[in-house]
């Protein structure tokens, strides 16, 4: 920060006044010393003290006053000393110690100007050394006649005699001010040497007062150990308190564990017995379900095959019937046709190839809407699942219990389903109605309503589940547990898991950040290795042990200490752990961990330490054995499959976890919903695989799938006409459609058993899987009907913390015993004019060998070709056919129908044709064609006219139009022509554009047209055109590469380079650059926000001339660069912020998803950079960050420089050819700066702004060594007479370390300033910039300056006067407000002195400036402030107080309003009177001086005052003289005015007062008149008195004519002013 100063002109003081105040004192103690003692001397040159000597006056009253007094107390009572004293004592050893300090200065100025002496006199020595050889010189040269070294040795010569004359005055000069010096130093001791009695008197006292002092001290601290003691005391018995109290509630935990545990055995036995029981009822209720579905399934098993045999008898009878009507249409057709000279076998041919695309048309079309219908129905299901489990959600209690005790929960829900005999409600009911009905008219498939069987039965038992509970077996074992757990354990729970969450989330110490040393710590203290403490699959009554190893990781000497385990885990574990001490960065201790766990349950918690930076913790986590089961594939899928294969697959079963359990395959299709709804996911991608399948297949696939529809429809028909009553049932809502669900059950099992009888599982059915062992499963799958084959199971396992794990097995049967095992064959991508080959597999599963022919479609025979043709494949083999592919150029015009030019896919159908066999095998040949080309982005390239010293370079863009990648390169380039990158080589990717530089480097003055080819992998070629002309510029440069050296940020570096007009001739018969003889302009042109400068920049060169040309480099970091880093640096933040936040439990987080995204929303915004202003604090951060982190930056640019023809250069538009033009090639690297600025948001100009003239304001500028070495600093001198200067000097600053530059600015003139301070060091040189504007200051005063008159005051009260300053200048301008009876030396003299006072004035009174004081040694006027500053255009009250506390009408003084810079803004003279009465009378003329005494008036002794005079009260003489003017005969009469005032107080006084003038009758006799004689004043006002004279006819001139008379006033008191009237006439005109 910076930090401003202002000296101020009054603390500095001058020593002259003080030094003539030695001098005179010393003077007048020589002349009285032999008359007077010590002492006495000493009282008799008060008056002659300067003022800053008045402390001596001080400090000789109080030692004469109070030495007798007071140290005669302290001798004889010994005991109490009194403040005065002590105060004394103090005071005297200050003024002494001052004395001392005066005393040293002195010393130091007498041997400051003594050394000056001698260095002068040396000078002098030398000067005239110098001077005698010049001399012997000179007559040297003189002899040998050389005028010209005598001349020049002459003035030499006199050169130095007049140096030698300004030592010798220099000399006289320091003399006489060392004698000086001296003799100031002589005065001074003497007075050091008068007051030596007075210094031992002190030192006596300060023994004293130390005496005194210790013994205090030592009372003090025995009573401090006492009190401590004490303390100690009921602190020992408050902590036994404590203990005892602490013992006995120890004693009742442990009482209440021991009840709780005995509680928890007696409930376990008695639950154990319970879910023996329950399992038993639950294994005979299986058993009894098992056994029933099985004979229900046989039954329906054999009515199917009965229906199934007798629907495929009449099949094929309707069948034989149709077929024999085809044929009969066919033949009739056939002879139609003929008859009508038609080709019969080519019209049917067409015929049946529509048929069949219509057949196809209408299959695809009814599976799409199959599919439709199955999708909404899936989706329909999915929503009311959805809203049913949100709805069941809501009713249930929260599972604390059930979290805690998982089997207990489970079994309990099956006991309650079990034993649950109420119906459910009717509303229950009728939603259940409602969603079965729908669902079930939605979708046809039987897993559909089996899910949705499942749905309502766990919908039921959620609703009972609730009731049930309230009724539990054991009422009274059951109240207890379940209310505790309920009511109790789950808060205790939840609170216990919030609090670890935000501990154990991350798996790591979790500490806040903290800071030490300015270095944000985000590791906590100690990391622990390892990070969290696992004890995993732990045994009851087993002891576990670790060991863990804590590390130090901050970075200063580090102590670990142990402070507690966590509640949970303290009868469980323990830590073995010895405080190691104090332990280095980076230094480890050990410590062990014993568990001894008792109970089986998962466990949490931490090992708290402590250490100087904060707490951390280790985290704790132990688990009991589980089971962990997986398998390798939950969907098996067998593929397509001749009729009467076995194929088997093997599933691995494997148990991950530490506990053994038994497992069983249950193929019962009752699964969970997650089971089915894994199903459904299992379903929609297997469908995506079976449809490319089924299109591929065979017609007597097509009638497979077919048939196992037809069978369900048909079944579908039989179950509703054998159960009409469900259907009536099911359509009245008032009953429950009981039957429907059980029909539905039924259809459903019989439909599965019907589809999985072609799978079957292998014989390991059931059994034990170990810990961490594996088990394989067999499923066989043996197709016997053509068609779709599914079985699905789940396999369940005794663990009832384990889920079952569903199965699905799929597997299609087809009939078709000839198959291309490659339904689809992909070339991927191939290219125009090249061969691919692939090889085809027919597959045969018959039992005789078959013919096939393989058939192309004729848009293809061109390009594809299948070898052979006709082959022969054997019984139960492969037969292997030869794809070849020729991609033509006109494959686009061929194959139109098969081939898409915009995308290049290409889908070719082929057909295999088997004997004996009506349906063609059909498989697909697909690729994607492209073409190898590539292409420029132009056709010719034409580099212009190029210097042949320069380069030019082109840009060109080749581009890739194929799909796969092609290697490239230009072979065979000319040597003028340079290809960039990697000289002209690579490779392109599919549908690159990569830009190749084109570098034409001419090495004559001549024309070129070339040709350059670029030729790909594949050897093709593509031409490139391209034409340049060779010229020669007509300036040159002698340099066109500057290569800087490492420059730092905010330091420069500077090259020299030359710019040379050498007037070439040039190829004039072209017409390219014409030869004339006049000057050429050159211009040279920057980038933007380049750190480059170039002076000139611009300029002219004539034939022949040399031009030097500076550039100079600044590397800078640019604003963008700064504003980007500062918007990361809020992002981090904002990240950091949110990761420290204490984690929301999950309830909130689930009721508050959307307020959840909208902070995300936010979060993920960025703030615009142009919102942050530059110098703030986000981009002073910012930058800093960016200085810190700053990588070596290499960069490069190219300065074009042109030069214009020459021609006519008074033109406007001058004539610029880019064939002219130089170019500037710079190179220039940047570093890290070692030194930077720190202070003023990193800025290098430090602005001091408006300063008033005369004043200093003093700035702090720091820099800060960043680099890893010490850098010695050096500064620039500043301008001797400027106003900028460095007041402190410069050093060398280790790494990291800062230095602060202290610099003042001090404007002498009105203008503005501008100076640059370097500062250097090994590396860089940091320019700062110093400016600042002196101004005048312009402060006015509401009071113009003069006379300030308070009136009268009663004493002891005050009143007040506002003064307003008003600052018309646009800088803070400092005042002070200066009295001259607080001023450290008033004025000797002057208005002051003895002659003015005696004066008389006829009209008015003259007081001294400072006049009477207060007793109190208060000062009677005050100023409030005494000192501050005014804003620019703001104005300021001062407040000056008048407060006198003793009657007086002499108090004067003077209050001078002064600037900073001594400037005055008006100077006020104040005045004012005080009065012990509310009356007063004012005028008359002066009968006392102005200057008061400061001592009391003199009392005259009681005894002497007779009885009369002490009951008068005294009265005030009043003097008023009355001057008639006689001129011309005629006498003018004297008028003189008094005024009678009534103070306005706010004591409780008489608020008016009055007057009265007696014997007013002897006043008219000799020509008196008053008026008036009596009245009355109103407080706060005054009442004027007129008295005139009117002399007597025949009254002689200078007579004096006297009369007396006295004047009552009547106020809170009464009193008497005896008035003189003095009256004469004068004949002068004064």
């Amino acid at each position: 920060m910076n930090v401003e100063d202002s000296e101020s002109p009054f603390d500095v003081t001058s020593d002259r006044y003080a030094l003539q105040s030695v001098h005179l004192l010393s003077d007048e103690e020589d002349s009285d010393e032999g008359a007077l003692g010590p002492q006495e001397a000493f009282k008799e040159e008060e008056p002659a003290l300067s003022p800053d000597f008045k402390w001596l006056e001080e400090l000789y009253d109080d030692d004469h006053s109070d030495v007798d007094g007071d140290l005669a107390v302290a001798t004889v009572n010994g005991k109490k000393r009194r403040n005065a004293e002590t105060a004394r004592m103090f005071k005297l050893r200050r003024n002494l110690d001052q004395l001392d300090c005066f005393h040293q200065q002195k010393e130091r100025d007498v041997l400051k100007a003594r050394e000056e002496l001698n260095a002068c006199r040396q000078n002098i020595e030398s000067l005239v050394e110098q001077r005698d050889g010049l001399e012997e010189e000179i007559e040297q040269q003189r002899a040998v006649d050389n005028n010209v070294a005598v001349f020049r040795l002459r003035a030499q010569h006199k050169h130095m005699c007049h140096k030698l004359q300004s030592e010798e005055e220099l000399e006289g000069h320091i003399n006489t001010g060392l004698k000086q010096q001296e003799l100031l130093l002589i005065e001074v001791e003497v007075e050091l040497g008068r007051f030596s009695f007075l210094r031992q008197e002190v030192q006596e006292e300060e023994r004293v007062f130390q005496a005194i002092k210790s013994q205090k001290a030592a009372v003090r601290l025995q009573r401090e150990r006492k009190t401590s003691q004490n303390l100690r005391l009921k602190m020992q018995h408050l902590r036994d308190t404590q203990e005892a109290v602490l013992k006995e509630e120890e004693v009742e935990y442990r009482k209440k564990i021991e009840d709780g545990r005995a509680n928890r055995k007696i409930a376990a036995k008695y639950l154990k017995e319970t879910i023996k029981r329950m399992h038993q009822q639950e294994a005979e209720q299986e058993n009894r379900e098992l056994l029933e579905k099985r004979i229900q399934a046989v039954k329906s098993l054999k009515t199917n095959i009965a229906a199934t045999k007798e629907s495929l008898r009449v099949q094929q009878n309707r069948a034989k019937a149709n077929a024999q009507k085809k044929e009969q249409q066919r033949r009739q057709l056939r002879e139609s046709l003929e008859a009508q000279g038609i080709n019969s076998i080519k019209h049917m041919y067409q015929q049946k190839q529509l048929e069949q695309i219509k057949r196809k048309q209408a299959e695809f079309e009814g599976r799409q809407k199959s599919k439709r219908v199955e999708i909404v129905a899936k989706i329909l299901q999915e929503e009311q699942l959805v809203k049913s489990r949100n709805r069941h959600q809501a009713l249930l209690p929260k599972p604390s219990t059930a979290d805690k005790f998982p089997s207990l929960g489970r079994v309990t829900e099956k006991l309650l389903r079990n034993l649950d005999p109420s119906p459910p409600s009717e509303e229950s009911a009728t939603v259940q109605l409602t969603q079965f009905s729908d669902l079930s008219s939605s979708s046809s498939d039987p897993s559909d309503v089996g899910d949705l069987e499942e749905s309502v039965e766990q919908e039921g038992d959620h609703q009972s589940l609730a009731d049930s509970l309230a009724e539990p077996e054991f009422s009274g074992l059951w109240d207890q547990n379940y209310k505790k757990l309920l009511n109790v354990k789950a808060p205790l729970v939840l609170t216990e898991v919030n609090q670890k969450a935000p501990a154990t989330t991350s798996g790591k110490l979790n500490v806040p950040a903290r800071k030490v040393h300015g270095k944000e710590l985000k590791l906590p203290p100690f990391i622990s290795k390892p990070e969290v403490i696992v004890f995993k699959d732990f045994e009851l009554g087993m002891m576990y042990k670790k060991r863990i190893v804590l590390t130090n990781t901050s970075y200063i000497t580090n102590y670990c200490k142990l402070l507690r385990v966590s509640t949970k885990l303290n009868h469980f574990l323990s830590v073995n752990f010895e405080p190691p001490g104090f332990l280095s960065s980076g230094m480890s201790c050990d410590m062990q961990a014993v568990f001894k766990p008792v109970i089986n349950e998962d466990l949490e918690g931490e090992v708290q330490f402590v250490s100087a930076v904060g707490p951390f913790s280790v985290p704790v986590r132990c688990s009991i054995k589980r089971c962990d089961l997986e398998v390798d594939s939950r969907f098996v899928d067998f593929g397509s499959h001749v009729v009467g294969q076995t194929i088997s697959w093997t599933i691995t079963l494997t148990n991950k976890g530490a506990l053994a359990t038994l497992f069983s395959l249950d193929t019962s299709t009752r699964l969970s919903p997650e089971t089915s709804r894994d199903q459904m996911a299992l379903k929609e991608k297997s469908s995506e695989k079976t449809t490319s399948d089924t299109q591929s297949s065979s017609v007597s696939m097509v009638t497979g799938e077919l048939q196992p529809k037809q069978e369900s429809q048909e079944l579908s028909e039989a179950s509703q006409q054998e159960h009409p009553e469900s259907e009536g049932s099911a359509s009245s809502p008032e009953v429950i459609p009981e039957t429907c669900v059980s029909t539905d059950e039924h259809v459903q099992m019989e439909q599965s058993h019907s589809d999985s009888g072609d799978i079957s599982l292998g014989n390991v059915r059931e059994g034990e899987l170990g810990p961490f062992e594996s088990l394989k499963l067999e499923v066989v799958f043996t197709p016997t009907i053509p068609g779709e084959a599914k079985l699905d199971f789940h396999i369940k396992f005794s663990d009832l913390t384990s889920k079952p794990i569903p199965i699905q097995v799929r597997g299609v049967a087809v009939s078709v015993p000839v198959c291309v095992v490659q339904p689809s064959i992909d070339l991927k991508i191939c290219m125009f004019d090249h061969i691919y080959q692939d090889c085809i597999v027919v597959q045969s599963r018959a039992r005789t060998a078959l013919k096939l022919t393989f058939e192309v479609c004729p848009e293809m025979k061109r390009h594809m070709e299948i070898l052979p043709k006709t082959g022969l494949v054997q019984a139960q083999s492969s037969f292997n056919a030869q794809l070849k592919f020729l991609p033509r150029s006109s494959l686009s015009r061929d194959a139109k129908r098969l081939f898409d030019s915009d995308t290049g896919v290409l889908e070719v159908p082929v057909a295999v044709r088997v004997e004996g066999q009506v349906k063609l095998v059909h498989f697909t040949v697909q690729a994607v064609v492209t073409s190898s080309d590539l292409q420029f982005d132009r056709t010719e390239v034409d580099f212009g006219f190029c210097s042949i010293d320069q380069s030019v370079k082109s840009v060109i863009r080749l581009t890739n139009l194929s799909l796969l990648p092609q290697d490239f390169g230009f072979p065979g380039v000319p040597e003028f022509i340079e290809l960039q990158p990697n000289d002209g080589f690579g490779t392109l990717l599919p549908q690159e554009t990569l830009e190749i530089d084109l570098i034409f480097n001419p090495d004559k003055v001549k024309e070129y047209s070339f040709q350059i080819s670029c030729k790909s992998g594949i050897d093709r070629d593509f031409p490139l055109s391209c034409r340049a002309v060779g010229v020669r510029p007509p300036l040159q440069l002698s340099h066109s590469l500057v290569q800087f050296g490492a420059t730092a940020l905010g330091d420069r570096s500077t090259a020299v380079l030359y710019l040379l007009d050498l007037q070439t001739t040039h190829d004039q018969s072209k017409g390219l650059i014409p030869s004339v003889a006049a000057p050429r302009l050159f211009s040279f042109t920057l980038p933007e926000d380049s750190d480059v400068s170039i002076s000139p920049s611009t300029g002219s060169l004539l034939p022949g001339e040399r031009r030097l040309v500076q550039v100079t480099f600044r590397p800078r970091l640019s604003d963008q660069d700064i504003k980007e880093e500062a918007l990361r640096l809020l992002q981090r933040a904002k990240y950091t912020e949110q990761e420290t936040k204490t984690e929301v439990p999950v309830e909130a987080v689930k009721s508050s998803k959307v307020s959840d995204g909208l902070k995300t929303d936010q979060l993920t915004e960025s703030p615009d950079p142009a919102d942050i202003q530059p110098w703030s604090e986000q981009y002073e951060e910012a930058r800093n960050s960016l200085l810190y982190s700053f990588s070596p930056r290499y960069r490069e640019c190219i300065v074009p420089c042109f030069v214009s023809d020459g021609e006519d250069n008074q033109k406007a538009q001058l004539a610029w050819r880019p064939f002219n033009t130089l170019h500037l090639r710079l190179q220039c690297p940047a570093v890290q700066p070692p030194l930077v600025v720190v202070s003023n948001y990193g800025n290098n100009r430090v602005d001091f702004h408006q300063v008033v003239v005369g004043e200093r304001v003093i700035k702090r500028f720091t820099v800060q060594n960043i680099s890893r070495e010490t850098l010695d600093l050096r500064s620039s001198v500043l301008g001797v007479h400027g106003p900028f200067s460095l007041l402190n000097a410069l050093r060398s600053i280790r790494p990291g370390d800062k230095h602060t530059l202290v610099l003042a600015f001090s404007p002498l003139l009105e203008k503005k300033y501008c100076e640059t301070l370097e500062v250097c060091s090994q590396k860089m040189t940091l320019e700062v910039t110093l400016c600042g504007e002196g101004v005048f200051p312009t402060v006015t005063s509401s009071h113009p300056g003069g006379l300030l008159d308070f009136g009268f005051v009663l004493e002891k009260q005050s009143t007040s006067q506002v003064l307003k300053l008003q600052n018309s200048s646009p800088v803070i301008v400092g005042f002070r407000v200066l009295l001259a009876s607080l001023a450290p030396s008033r004025p000797q003299g002057g208005a002051d002195s003895v002659a003015s006072l005696l004066r008389t004035y006829s009209d008015s009174q003259v007081q001294p400036t400072v006049g009477t004081q207060n007793y109190s040694a208060l000062s009677v006027f005050s100023a409030v402030p005494g000192e501050g500053s005014i804003a620019p255009g703001q104005s300021l009250d001062v407040n000056v107080t008048f407060q006198p506390d003793h009657p007086s009408v002499n108090y004067s003084d003077r209050l001078t309003v002064q600037l900073m810079n001594k400037s005055k803004v008006c100077v006020v003279d104040l005045k004012g009177a005080a009065s012990s009465h509310n009356m007063y009378l004012l005028g008359g003329d002066p009968l006392t001086v102005a200057i008061e005494s400061l001592l009391p008036p003199l009392i005259t002794s009681q005894s002497q005052l007779t009885e009369s005079e002490l009951g008068k009260k005294p009265t005030s003489p009043v003097l008023v003289t009355l001057r008639a003017k006689y001129s011309a005969g005629v006498v003018t009469p004297a008028v003189r005015e008094l005024q009678v005032g009534c103070i306005r107080s706010t004591a409780p006084i008489k608020k008016s007062g009055e007057f009265l003038w007696d014997n007013m009758a002897s006043l008219q006799q000799l020509g008196f008149s008053v008026d008036p004689s009596k009245g009355t004043v109103e407080s706060g006002h005054k009442r004027t008195i007129t008295v005139t004279w009117t002399p007597h006819f025949g009254y002689k001139p200078y007579e004096v004519v006297q009369a007396c008379l006295p004047l009552t006033l009547k106020g809170d008191e009464s009193n008497v002013y005896r008035v003189t009237l003095m009256a004469l006439i004068s004949t002068t005109a004064d």
